[in-house]
């Protein structure tokens, strides 16, 4: 008798996205951490252990994060510089503007310093990780031996996140190398991926309970300062975010192509939704390549820079990074010189791309870079995942912001655009008709369900080298 393949039975209603629950869910648990730890203060210390258990599931995601989203991350850079002049202009403007984002966040944080006057006690759970970086104490041939690991496959058991990292490096570029012979191999990577930001996104679940565990016990800790200091950073946070959409990309618009950044934001509003009410920036993926062919990019441009700016491009992850990571260890009173502040935010720079849409991403990178650097940090992730979910969309639409601007920006510098058009689509001279493509995607305010469009899609998405040869 043959046996029959293994399969698996697909739901006969399609399932909702249920997201927002999750979001309501942190919302409360949060609100409920802060009364607790203010109404009673002894017992709210006692959740102390919630905090740490969700601690230790992003922990244990950070490995696979960081080899799958390298690896394809390096197949979209590599495609990217080979389809010509473009490709090139696009990769080098994305790493200078999320380097100057970095910086930004760097100034922001160290002005203003949030967390300065948190006095958060040690859990201890964060010593625990220190082990891991032993090595690197002993100088500078301590800190090379510790990035190698025993084995190939150790890097993503031992619990190093630089092995991870060098491992993710040398197996990218290999497979870039093996040419056609290593397209299988990409592609059985990119399913992992789906199946890692999958169980991501189940670890996310648990994050009510372990904001709920960590604020308790902040707040039973220090008193109603450790609220005042989280809203102070989120605040922080968005004005950084709207600073440097309305101000420097507005800026670097206006210089190289002379367009206006609220007419542009005003033509890509009902993306902008979108993305508010998914997260994600890649849920506007489809319709962005759409409005911005619409507007008078060159197809060819547009399906270069668009895929490359999704992979590549982080300002607003970046800006989260540096803030998150200086609020943590002034808040910890281990405060970061800058030789380690810019350690750090290059290891993050490098370990979060391919993953600047996905929701819950940015968590894992902060954990991670944390855990390279100063795993004694560890603890004050947990502090940071109570207010994660209200930092996601600032993070999102600043990326997604970026990404338009580029898209004219390396249109003009390629002489791929129609200035002309640009002016009389951004006017309202030319409006965009929506296509049932975008019908699919539509955000209902009165129905909280809002299915994301994201979940189609590979989280890092790739330039389509064919698409643009036939162009």
């Amino acid at each position: 008798m043959s046996s029959s393949p293994v399969r698996i039975v697909e739901p006969k209603k399609e399932k909702k996205d249920k997201s927002h629950w999750l979001y309501i869910s942190v919302i409360v648990a949060v609100l409920a951490g802060v009364i607790l730890g203010l109404v009673a203060p002894d017992v709210a210390v006692k959740f102390e252990l919630l905090g740490k258990l969700f601690v230790a599931l992003i922990k244990m995601m950070i490995a696979p994060v960081i080899f799958c989203t390298i690896v394809l991350g390096i197949g979209s850079v590599r495609a990217a510089a080979s389809v010509g002049r473009a490709g090139a202009i696009s990769l080098v403007y994305f790493i200078v503007m999320s380097t100057f984002a970095l910086a930004i966040g760097l100034v922001v944080g160290n002005i203003v310093k949030p967390g300065s006057s948190l006095a958060m006690p040690e859990a201890g759970s964060g010593m625990s990780f220190v082990d891991n970086n032993k090595e690197a104490a002993h100088g500078l041939s301590g800190f090379v031996m510790s990035v190698i690991p025993d084995t190939l496959f150790s890097s993503l058991t031992s619990g190093s996140v630089l092995q991870a990292l060098f491992i993710a490096l040398l197996c990218g570029f290999a497979i870039q190398s093996m040419g056609k012979a290593g397209e299988p191999l990409l592609s059985a990577i990119a399913q992992v991926q789906k199946l890692v930001f999958k169980v991501l996104m189940m670890v996310l679940w648990t994050a009510p309970i372990g904001a709920f565990g960590a604020i308790s016990w902040v707040v039973g800790s220090t008193g109603f300062d450790a609220v005042k200091q989280l809203v102070l950073l989120m605040l922080c946070f968005y004005v950084t975010c709207v600073i440097f959409i309305f101000g420097v990309l507005g800026l670097v618009l206006y210089a190289f192509t002379r367009f206006n950044i609220f007419k542009l934001v005003k033509y890509l509003a009902r993306e902008y939704l979108l993305i508010f009410a998914t997260s994600s920036s890649e849920s506007a993926l489809p319709t962005l390549i759409r409005k911005m062919e619409h507007v008078g990019v060159d197809k060819s441009t547009v399906g270069i820079v668009v895929p490359t700016g999704y992979s590549f491009n982080l300002d607003g992850t970046a800006i989260y990074l540096t803030m998150a990571s200086i609020f943590i260890s002034d808040a910890m009173h281990k405060p970061l010189n800058l030789g380690e502040q810019i350690g750090l935010l290059v290891f993050m720079m490098i370990a979060s791309k391919g993953a600047a849409g996905v929701s819950g991403a940015g968590l894992a990178t902060l954990a991670g870079g944390l855990q390279a650097h100063r795993a004694e940090l560890l603890d004050g992730v947990g502090i940071i995942a109570g207010i994660d979910r209200f930092m996601s969309e600032a993070r999102a639409l600043t990326n997604f912001a970026g990404n338009s601007v580029a898209t004219l920006v390396v249109g003009v510098w390629t002489h791929t655009v129609d200035r002309n058009r640009v002016n009389a689509v951004l006017s309202g001279e030319i409006p965009y008709v929506e296509t049932p493509e975008d019908m699919e995607s539509d955000v209902n305010l009165r129905n909280p369900s809002v299915k994301n469009p994201a979940d189609k899609l590979q989280p890092t998405p790739q330039v389509d080298v064919d698409e643009y040869q036939r162009a």
